[in-house]
């Protein structure tokens, strides 16, 4: 008998058909399935016991861009996107935004299953209560796994998981070039749909973040033609 808990996820699109399509794809493969119809009441459904959130763009309230924001303070969730919109400019203001993914519509359940998979067993993985406890250093970067927190120059750093993820990457393995591929592999797992707009965006949100902490300073260095590394 499977007794693992039931992941909950929470629907944000105000399209009635999608949103209950949504729902009843989900809960015929296992899941707990929210809905909300609005930026607003997705705000008042959201809680602590929510695993990951399917988020359309264009709603009524709050938009998603203000969403991911929201959602992100409270608690560090899985968002994917949901979107007609297919504009690479668009895609790249929500990962800045803090998406971790970003579905086109129409899509198939299939690929949208794989990714909402993709996305809570990653999650899972880095899980605090799973990670145990260990704390990397390098030049004036700290990070303490156990609870999901690094900072830099003693300032504390606001990373998403990926970026968290990747930070740990390069932490414990100062001077590795890591490839795209690489990077794709060991961050977003190998089921992950390579593209390489994704890996550069979240570059250099890091970079950024880090530039803000210790403006003087460059960490992750670009191989030209082969990868990253850190200095």
């Amino acid at each position: 008998m499977n007794c693992e808990k039931k992941k909950n996820i929470l629907i944000i699109e105000d399209d009635d058909d999608i949103n209950g399509m949504l729902c009843t794809l989900l809960k015929l493969n296992g899941y707990n399935a929210l809905s909300a119809f609005s930026g607003t009441e997705g705000l008042l459904v959201f809680n602590d016991d929510v695993d990951l959130v399917l988020l359309d763009i264009m709603l009524p309230g709050k938009s998603g861009g203000e969403l991911i924001r929201e959602i992100k303070t409270r608690k560090q969730v899985p968002v994917i996107i949901m979107s007609a919109i297919h504009e690479i400019d668009k895609k790249v203001e929500m990962f800045k935004l803090g998406a971790d993914d970003y579905v086109t519509k129409p899509f198939h359940g299939e690929e949208l299953l794989a990714r909402i998979e993709l996305q809570l067993r990653h999650a899972s993985r880095f899980a605090p209560a799973e990670r145990g406890g260990k704390i990397l250093c390098h030049r004036d970067i700290t990070v303490d796994t156990a609870v999901h927190k690094a900072s830099c120059c003693g300032e504390e750093l606001s990373l998403t998981h990926h970026e968290f993820d990747l930070l740990v990457l390069f932490v414990k393995n100062p001077g590795r070039i890591f490839t795209k591929n690489n990077l794709f592999e060991l961050v977003w797992g190998d089921e992950y749909i390579e593209d390489e707009n994704t890996i550069n965006v979240h570059i250099s949100r890091l970079r950024s973040k880090l530039k803000k902490c210790s403006p003087d300073e460059d960490y992750i260095e670009t191989v030209w033609s082969v990868g990253y590394k850190m200095k």
